[in-house]
């Protein structure tokens, strides 16, 4: 769907003494290297550079050498070259001479060679010469019909005779495939006769205009070689060779086959030329030899004997697109695309018959480059492959299409019709060969324009009418007012066409303007030399405009040519046009918008000017995208531009979409169509064709050249957006439905307008089941926030966007109740519509969150009491809707037994089950039916309260204590204190058994029942609680006493030494046991206070000294031991962590191999059946599907074994790390713990006058403080010290596995968790000891 348009034309006029007779390509300096004789009356040679560039025309050619080449051979006039080839890299020429001579020139000698030199002759003469793409062979045809190989040093490698006998080497079978007689053609047809017999055999016989050369072409990697000659038979044979210089194939006999040869660089095909008496085909082989299709060049019968079309000379392109078809005075240029072939270009070079013909070379790097020689003149052109597509501005983007092909343009509207190429809606015929072709408008007035090489013609096409009819002619004018090659038309507007036209002192521009009677040319201004023209997409405030691009210069002129701006005929005025910006030189395909709506007008007038926000978009052959001077990608590939987005595909094959914005603020998606609705993964090598935003729609080409249609969410959700802040729901909601888009974005786009609109919604929707459709698919979830964040522009409004936020925050609207005010403002809707939408007023209430269930079935149940049939079908709906058994349920909650009954016949359940349950229902009293239905259905705290409406009491308690309903009873009955002690009692037990203790015994002292008081609180070891109560019995002293002892020995064992000393001091009066629990707790103040408030000082010097004595050996002990634990530990696990990071798989898995080397050729790959289980990979990174695959880790048995080899932390394990970090993490708890008590030990100490003891131990607790505090920072530490764990980790969503596998995972997952220290009390010393 591409077509060709030429971007720039240089040309070289020869001197008139010179004669120009070979040329090639010096690809490091962009220029020719051009070979000038040798004629007849003079054998002189001579090399000159053609610098393509330089303004000075005397300066174009730079001499490099001359020499005189008289011809070797009798038969020969004279000498003529047949290969010049430039090396770059040694900056020499070599040039193959037909008499024999191999020519090598260098330009830069050293002082042991030669400037010339004749590095190889063949005394019989060359008839053809090629080097191999990779320039290291060059290959050689004789006129004796031999092959010769010679390298890049002319050393001869290879001599290979041209003999009958090759004609044997291949045996041809042809199987018909792709023939007519191959197909099936119904049971009526002719008895098929064998398709692998034709009909006529060729024999080989030469075409009557052949000239007896030979041909040498190279296929693209340098593999193989081709070369077509005639043999003495008479036929001509195409051999095929491979690089060492063995046969590989044949062609079959072609009859009429000529000496043009070329293989497509892909490798696939050989094109030659096959003339008939009444036409000529460009015919393709496969390397074996066989025919492999052809097509037609479009000759007329009678120029088929003309003398321009009797010399053909075939040329594929580097990249193997384009098929350039050279005669004596012109030039075809062929694409192909879905197997059709295309004539896009013709070049015509008007060469008197004495000055020979043309010759042809395309450059070997920029694939749409080509040069085009004669004997006096030199021709650079250089191409790009465009799509002419219409506009892309609704609502004249109808997406036209226009193709050219030879003399027809093929013209396809995709928006009415998607006709798959080579076909077309309609074709237009001219006379002559198409250069360009432009469309400009939609609609009933569509403006075709076609470019011939002297006509310029201009048709009108109503896509409106029913059918639509072809193009009706208006008017054509000549283009020789054009002054040059034409190359580009455009429309400048509705009446005014603009032809591009280039020659040697520049580019002109040309104004036609279609009147009422015909085409007038009204001016012509010359301009620096331009590559395209372009006005589509530029429409500033009404005027048209009008960009240039040129050397990578980009510029805009407003009217450039209305004649009231006074400029003068054949002149540029600078005056007339403002630069945009400037892009690569390399740039060859400009597209230009102007950013021009109410957003933007206003940044432009903060700005001060009003061409800020014009954007250029270029892309050059090596991919790169550029907006103004802004690179955005650099593998693209094909762009389209719309008013909103920038379209783009990659080398990736992705689609992406850039919303519209300043240049500085254009946001290029990543590569991650998973999650980023901007970009979506398109098939390989698509391109882009057109874009239809008016119905989002974007049409790619694929490789082979057939189209398909995408429906983006990008270009679907502005149009959705569009319509819904037009309030245009109904086209929303079906755009919503085609096109499977969320269709709570018909809420969250705008959520206060839709809420206010919601009746013009239901107006606009009508039909019951697609405002059904729209209920059912509410979420709470902002859709325009999650999925499609990414399909508007953030932080400005594009031009289909609101310029600000809906007012979400606005009285009465709230997001977390989203789907509850939606619907509720479709039950206010709907209720004056209740008679045409009850199934919507039900399909709302289900649809609330949670499901209002009850409110759906009342109007059910309304409607059941007027219309029996309707009541059928509503609830036919409901069932769909919700699950009918919870639907039953609720139904029966109602108490509507004929409701309920209504809704069980639409389920699956037997009616012997419900139909004698919904009887014995009926039977029953008004309260007791309530409370079976309530109790069958679970709702007990409901079945609780109809019990107490039949007040039956003792029933109450047996109900309230089997589903323990003691707080809903005690509700029920708060206010009739004869019944609260009566459940208080039952509540009190039922609070002991399931040992709430402490609850129980508020609730029995709630009661004055202390005895079960007092226990119950001994139970929870509540001692005051519990002696009180007792105290309130009352209870006797001995039994006082013997109870109280009882809750002090229960308090010992609890280590409450504080709490038991109080009670062997108040309630057992055993002042001896109280002091030497105080001091067993460390509480030494407090032994030494009572004792001497009771004068027993003799008690102070047995007991409490004692104390101190055991309580300082007791804590020395325990600080010893900590010190050891930290000395132990913390080096065992600096060393484990230095062994996980430098041996990985000796630290996770041990040295599975015993020391053994293992081969650099054999997988470690774990397998199912693998006995060490975990790659490579799992092992240094701890990440796979599942930790280890090894198979003795999957039971529940080796789970519970390996949370035992988990939990002991044995060492040299997998866990001894996580053992170790939590087992100092406990030893730093258990100091801080001990803080205390060591505070009140030391100063115990002290008072006694023990004070070296007392100096030991602070000394002691101080120097293991020291240690925790000093370790704590390295055994607490990430696993990830770069801070990338919490991320990395969130980075891999895979699932837990199971069994002795998940055991590691979990203890994989908390040793790379950041764990937070814990924090070291700080331990006070005692200021008495400063030293």
């Amino acid at each position: 769907m591409r077509n060709l348009r030429n971007t720039r034309r240089d040309q070289l006029r020869v001197p008139g003494d010179l004669i120009l007779k070979a040329f090639g390509w010096d690809i490091e300096n962009e220029s020719i290297i051009c070979a000038f004789g040798p004629i007849r009356d003079d054998p002189l040679i001579q090399l000159k550079r053609w610098h393509h560039d330089l303004e000075e025309k005397e300066d174009a050619l730079e001499v490099i050498a001359s020499w005189d080449a008289p011809c070797p051979l009798p038969d020969l006039e004279c000498d003529s070259v047949l290969g010049l080839r430039y090396f770059s890299d040694s900056f020499t020429t070599c040039v193959v001479l037909a008499g024999g001579d191999i020519i090598v020139v260098r330009e830069a000698p050293s002082d042991d060679e030669e400037k010339i030199e004749i590095v190889g002759s063949v005394d019989v003469g060359i008839s053809g010469a090629a080097w191999s793409p990779d320039e290291e062979l060059l290959a050689i045809v004789t006129r004796a019909d031999t092959l010769l190989y010679m390298t890049k040093e002319f050393d001869n490698i290879s001599s290979v005779t041209l003999a009958e006998d090759d004609l044997q080497a291949s045996k041809h079978v042809s199987v018909g495939w792709g023939k007519k007689e191959t197909q099936f053609k119904g049971k009526g047809a002719k008895a098929l006769r064998d398709p692998t017999m034709p009909e006529k055999v060729d024999e080989g016989l030469p075409s009557v205009h052949d000239d007896n050369c030979s041909t040498i072409s190279w296929r693209g990697d340098g593999a193989y070689v081709a070369v077509n000659s005639n043999q003495a038979s008479p036929r001509r044979v195409i051999r095929v060779y491979s690089r060492e210089g063995e046969l590989d194939g044949v062609s079959e006999p072609v009859d009429g086959l000529e000496g043009a040869l070329s293989w497509r660089p892909d490798g696939n095909l050989l094109a030659g030329i096959q003339r008939f008496d009444d036409h000529v085909d460009v015919v393709f082989f496969e390397r074996n030899g066989l025919r492999h299709g052809q097509f037609p060049l479009r000759i007329a019968i009678e120029e088929i004997t003309d003398e321009w079309a009797t010399s053909i000379v075939l040329e594929w392109n580097v990249d193997s697109s384009i098929l350039a078809v050279c005669f004596r005075d012109r030039v075809q240029l062929w694409t192909m695309g879905n197997y059709h072939y295309y004539l896009k270009q013709e070049v015509s070079f008007a060469i008197p018959p004495s000055k020979g013909r043309i010759y042809f070379q395309w450059n070997p790097e920029q694939p749409l480059m080509c040069t085009v020689m004669s004997e006096d003149s030199v021709h650079r052109l250089e191409y790009v492959l465009s799509v002419d597509a219409g506009s892309t501005i609704p609502p004249d983007d109808y997406g036209i299409l226009s193709v050219i092909d030879g003399k027809e343009v093929k013209l396809t509207p995709l928006r009415l019709a998607n006709v798959p190429p080579p076909m077309a809606f309609h074709e237009v015929s001219v006379k002559s060969n198409i250069v360009s072709a432009a469309t400009y408008g939609g609609g009933s007035n569509t403006k075709l324009a076609v470019l011939e090489h002297d006509c310029l013609s201009i048709y009108r096409w109503n896509l409106e009418s029913k059918p639509v009819l072809a193009p009706v002619f208006l008017a054509s004018a000549g283009t020789a007012a054009c002054q040059g090659y034409v190359q580009q038309v455009v429309f400048l507007d509705d009446e005014q066409a603009l032809v591009l036209a280039t020659n040697k002192s520049g580019s002109t521009i040309s104004l036609f303007r279609l009147t009422a009677m015909d085409l007038k040319h009204l001016n012509s201004l010359s301009i620096p030399f331009t590559q395209s023209i372009c006005s589509n997409f530029s429409k500033l405030n009404n005027i048209p405009c009008l960009h240039f691009s040129f050397s990578g210069r980009v510029a805009c002129s407003p009217a450039i040519l209305e004649p009231s701006l006074g400029l003068d005929p054949g002149s540029f005025s600078k005056n007339a046009w403002n630069d945009i910006c400037v892009l690569p030189k390399l740039t060859r395909e400009v597209k230009v918008i102007d950013l021009w709506n109410k957003h933007f007008e206003k940044i432009a007038s903060e700005q001060g000017h009003d061409r800020s926000l014009t954007i250029a978009f270029g892309l050059t052959p090596n991919g790169s995208l550029y907006a103004n001077s802004r690179r955005l990608a650099k593998d693209c590939t094909s762009f389209l531009v719309t008013p909103a987005h920038l379209v783009f595909t990659t080398t990736q094959y992705l689609l992406k979409f850039v919303h519209m914005d300043q240049v500085e603020d254009l946001e290029v998606p990543p590569d991650t169509p998973e999650i980023d609705e901007r970009c979506r993964s398109i098939e390989r090598g698509a391109r882009l064709v057109a874009v239809i935003p008016s119905i989002s729609a974007l049409i790619l080409q694929m490789p082979r050249g057939n189209l398909e249609t995408i429906y983006p969410r990008a270009l679907v959700l502005a149009i959705i957006r569009q319509n819904i802040d037009e309030k245009k729901y109904k086209k929303a909601f079906l755009s919503c439905r085609s096109h499977r888009v969320d269709m709570n974005i018909l809420h969250d786009h705008d959520p206060e307008s839709f809420i206010n609109n919601v009746d013009s919604f239901v107006d606009q929707i009508a039909k019951v089941e697609h405002i059904d459709l729209f209920l059912s698919q509410l979420r709470e979830e902002d859709v325009s926030q999650t999925m499609y964040k990414d399909t508007i522009m953030r932080g400005k409004p594009g031009p289909n966007i609101p310029m600000s936020r809906p007012n979400v925050g606005a009285p009465g609207y709230s997001r977390k109740l989203k789907i509850n005010n939606i619907c509720d403002a479709f039950l206010e809707a709907l209720q004056s519509r209740a008679s045409t939408n009850l199934q919507n007023i039900i399909t709302a209430h289900v649809c609330k969150s949670p499901p209002d269930l009850e409110a759906g079935l009342l109007e059910v149940a309304k409607l059941q009491r007027h219309n029996s049939e309707e009541a059928e079908k509503a609830v036919e709906h409901i069932c769909f809707l919700v699950d009918v058994n919870r639907l039953y349920e609720n139904a029966l909650g109602l108490y509507d037994l004929e409701l309920a009954l209504l809704v069980a016949q639409q389920s699956q359940k037997d009616p012997r089950e419900y139909l004698p349950f919904l009887q014995k229902l009926e039977e029953l009293p008004s309260h007791r039916k309530e409370f079976t239905i309530d109790d069958y259905l679970g709702r007990y705290t409901k079945a609780l309260t109809h019990l107490h409406t039949i007040n039956d009491f003792e029933e109450f308690k047996l109900y309230m204590a089997k589903h323990k309903l003691y707080e809903d009873a005690l509700h029920i009955y708060r206010r009739q204190e004869d019944r609260i002690e009566g459940l208080m009692d039952l509540y009190a037990e039922y609070l002991s058994k399931e040992a709430k203790h402490k609850e129980a015994g508020v609730v029995y002292e709630y009661i004055r029942n202390y005895a079960s008081a007092s226990e119950a609180y001994r139970l929870a070891h509540l001692w005051r609680e519990a002696l009180s109560c007792a105290g309130l019995i009352p209870l006797e002293e001995a039994q006082l006493q013997s109870f109280a002892s009882t809750i002090a020995t229960s308090l010992q064992e609890l280590k409450d030494y504080h709490s038991a000393a109080i009670v062997h001091q108040d309630y057992l009066h055993d002042l001896e046991s109280a002091a030497r629990l105080f001091c067993k707790g460390y509480f030494y103040a407090d032994a030494i206070r009572i004792l001497s408030l009771n004068q027993r000082p003799d008690l102070v010097d047995a007991v409490v000294d004692a104390g101190l004595v055991e309580g300082m050996g007791t804590m020395t002990e325990l600080l010893a031991e900590c010190k050891a634990q930290i000395n132990a530990q913390v080096p065992r696990l600096r060393e484990l962590r230095i062994k996980k990071v430098e041996e990985p798989l000796a630290f996770y898995d041990g040295d599975v191999n015993d020391g053994m080397d293992i081969p650099d050729n054999v997988s470690l790959a774990a397998t199912d059946a693998s006995t060490t289980g975990g790659s490579l990979f799992t092992r240094y990174t701890n990440r796979t599907g599942t930790v280890g695959t090894n198979a003795t880790r999957r039971t529940s048995k080796n789970r519970r074994r390996e949370e035992r080899k988990r939990a002991r932390g044995k060492k040299g394990s997998v866990y001894e790390e996580e053992y170790l970090v939590n087992s100092i993490g406990r030893l730093v708890d258990r100091v801080n713990a001990v803080g205390d008590e060591v505070e009140r030990l030391v100063v115990g100490l002290m008072r006694r006058g023990m004070r070296e003891r007392a100096k030991a131990v602070e000394g002691a607790m101080v120097e293991v403080v020291g240690l925790c505090r000093d370790c704590v920072g390295e055994v607490f530490q990430s696993e990830s010290k770069d801070g990338r764990g919490a991320e990395e980790r969130k980075d891999h969503s895979l699932d837990r596995p199971t069994g002795g596998d998940g055991v590691l995972w979990d203890s994989m997952e908390i040793s790379q968790a950041r764990k937070e220290a814990p924090e070291i009390k700080a331990f006070e010393k005692l200021a008495l000891f400063s030293r």
